[in-house]
């Protein structure tokens, strides 16, 4: 994987792709729980003036992977005609959705968390990115980041992301592959980078 310049880079790059849900250009950001994705998105975001939508605000408790229809219902097939998006984000402490938040069709969304690149949401999106992150790592940080009060959760998460990406992985169909470095981070994009 080659060093690349700045960041800024990277977000020409995807600010030239072409629209692939309607008006939008839908960059896929996945990766393990804890890999990064959320902080990598973040500063993409800010680069390119995109809103981000977290699949963290989208699944639940009884549905960590499940989701999908009401993703399509409420946010893909809107913004595919044009129209603003209105969904409501789950709140993980109540265990419920909240209020409801609308979401324009702005020329590029970044969504990202974990099964942002799932077979159902591919023919929507523009770019794939992948978070290199090694599992156990990305894990690690993500229990340290938690803390021990949600170490119960992140034992089912653990056997759930698991059977996920065993039934539907995305990494192999990732354009680019993103590694946090010490100064940044480092991309690789196209075909053989991802094979």
């Amino acid at each position: 994987m080659e060093p690349q310049p700045s960041l800024e880079t990277l977000a020409r790059e995807l600010a030239a792709v072409a629209p692939s849900l309607g008006p939008v250009r839908l960059i896929g950001i996945d990766g393990h729980a804890g890999s990064g994705k959320s902080t990598f998105a973040g500063r993409l975001a800010g680069l390119l003036g995109a809103p981000v939508l977290h699949l963290d605000d989208v699944a639940t408790h009884e549905e960590l992977f499940g989701w999908e229809e009401r993703l399509r219902a409420q946010v893909l097939e809107p913004l595919a005609a044009g129209r603003p998006a209105h969904w409501a984000p789950y709140d993980w402490v109540e265990r419920r959705f909240g209020p409801e938040r609308v979401l324009e069709p702005a020329p590029l969304l970044l969504v990202e968390g974990v099964g942002a690149g799932r077979r159902a949401l591919r023919p929507c999106l523009a770019r794939l990115l992948w978070m290199q992150t090694p599992l156990e790592e990305s894990w690690q940080r993500g229990r340290n980041r938690d803390g021990r009060e949600l170490s119960d959760f992140w034992d089912g998460w653990e056997r759930a992301e698991r059977a996920h990406f065993s039934n539907d992985p995305s990494r192999p169909f990732a354009d680019t592959l993103v590694r946090q470095s010490g100064t940044g981070y480092e991309w690789s994009s196209g075909t053989p980078a991802t094979a």
